[in-house]
């Protein structure tokens, strides 16, 4: 067998692999009473094949409006700051434009309310003590009293070329251990640019890993 039909038959096997996990994780959330949508992200405005700086031409500040840039809220992939966010879980808001680059990099983001109640943003921070690897967490104003989990996956190879990966939203009213597990276990460090877990450990940004 030739080493370009085994790279296919292994390609094609990492996807399918993929395939039967969003469906797995879809139906936890669900049966937690969540919504779930697996949702393509919107394509670059300004750079489609990133010949310089891809999605980040798109977010060159902080600032930067978003609107018409993201295809969920919070957002699940897209248009993003050129610095992601240092690792960790927040109890004060992240700028969701360095949240997304996060994802970008294979990054299960926790998002919540302000009116969520503090037991159970206590239990999201266990949850993310767990696996803190490649996980974040962030309070998000729009939610009120929801929770939202995220992630955005891709295969490196097709990235920018003939896909912008897919974007993974399940919101929910209350925290479920089963469902949230099967979502990380889903996601997790699958992100479009192939960044592995090691570069997404607690504490590391973009001058510390």
């Amino acid at each position: 067998m030739s080493s370009g039909v085994i790279v296919g038959v292994v390609l094609i096997a990492v996807l399918l692999s993929t395939g039967g996990q969003s469906v797995d994780a879809k139906a936890a959330m669900i049966a937690a009473g969540c919504t779930y949508k697996d949702v393509p992200p919107l394509p670059p405005k300004n750079d489609p094949h990133d010949t310089t700086t891809g999605y980040h031409a798109d977010v060159p500040t902080l600032t930067t409006s978003t609107k018409g840039l993201w295809s969920t809220n919070p957002p699940s992939g897209g248009a993003h700051y050129g610095a992601w966010a240092v690792w960790g879980f927040y109890k004060t808001p992240v700028n969701p434009r360095q949240v997304v680059h996060n994802e970008e990099h294979g990054g299960v983001i926790i998002w919540w309310g302000p009116k969520v109640p503090s037991s159970t943003v206590q239990q999201l921070q266990g949850f993310y003590n767990q696996q803190p690897d490649g996980v974040f967490g962030t309070p998000y104003a729009s939610l009120g009293n929801k929770i939202a989990l995220t992630a955005w996956t891709g295969d490196p190879q097709t990235y920018y070329h003939t896909s912008y990966g897919t974007g993974h939203i399940a919101i929910c009213s209350s925290f479920n251990q089963k469902a949230f597990a099967a979502f990380r276990s889903a996601f997790r460090g699958k992100g479009p640019e192939g960044i592995p877990l090691s570069a997404d450990e607690p504490g590391m940004g973009p001058s510390t890993s």
